[in-house]
């Protein structure tokens, strides 16, 4: 009989509107460890949004999300869930890693010094041990030879492959992902891809959220559908991707047959 799975990330009933626009209306989702989530959906769905409600880039209105046990952003204290500090919730942030559409690349680093910022800066990492990490995460993600230059001397497949690098910098439990690719031109998506499925076969637990048909075949454990603010199907990517069962998911998916 196999371990039973450990739940890494729990989301229950989550809401979250800006202003009148109701984005998300009740998400529940579970992420085992070690499993990776590609979320397909159309622009406006709430991918993104739930995906930044998760490290709580974005406070959510109704629900709650857990990572590693523990509630993101807010704690029960006295039968009253109360606001985190800034400092609490930088705390739990450190644990999570994120890639975001754009690199967010601090243009006078050179790619080794933006990927040791964090582990010196909030890990209090020494910085023989951070640079050593990070020369060996630069080589992984095929950066051996560009850990001086300057992200202006880098192209965008470049830039996005050292901010991979450097959120795996604080060895996160979680990598989240908010469309990695869409800002790439279309030859240099490839390579950012091909970096991203090697960390799915390592184990790294992962949300990705992206338009990228072809790695959520290749690379997830579990395909969801959003629209509308909903899951509306979730399921091996064998299945949502071939076989959709709802005619939102079916409707979507032609645009990329």
């Amino acid at each position: 009989m196999s371990a039973p799975e450990t739940v890494l990330v729990r989301a229950r009933g989550v809401h979250k509107a800006f202003g009148p626009l109701e984005v998300l209306k009740g998400i529940d989702l579970d992420v085992a460890a070690g499993e990776v989530v590609v979320i397909l959906g159309p622009s406006g769905s709430g991918k993104s949004t739930f995906l930044r409600c998760i490290n709580h880039l974005e406070t959510i209105d109704q629900g709650f999300v857990e990572v590693d046990g523990e509630q993101i952003g807010f704690r029960l204290k006295n039968g009253r869930l109360n606001k985190l500090t800034n400092r609490e919730i930088a705390a739990q942030r450190s644990r999570i890693g994120m890639v975001f559409q754009q690199f967010n690349l601090y243009p006078h680093m050179t790619a080794l010094e933006n990927v040791i910022e964090a582990p010196i800066g909030v890990h209090k990492q020494s910085r023989d041990e951070a640079t050593r990490y990070a020369r060996e995460l630069l080589t992984r993600v095929g950066l051996s030879e560009k850990f001086d230059a300057y992200p202006r001397q880098l192209s965008g497949g470049q830039q996005q492959r050292v901010a991979i690098a450097r959120a795996l910098a604080i060895r996160p439990r979680l990598m989240l992902f908010d469309e990695p690719t869409s800002a790439l031109d279309p030859e240099l998506v490839g390579e950012v891809l091909a970096t991203m499925r090697d960390l799915a076969k390592e184990g790294l637990t992962m949300i990705v959220v992206t338009h990228e048909i072809g790695f959520a075949k290749e690379a997830a454990d579990r395909v969801v559908f959003m629209d509308g603010g909903v899951v509306v199907e979730q399921g091996p990517p064998g299945e949502v991707l071939a076989n959709p069962k709802h005619a939102r998911t079916r409707s979507f998916l032609s645009r990329f047959i």
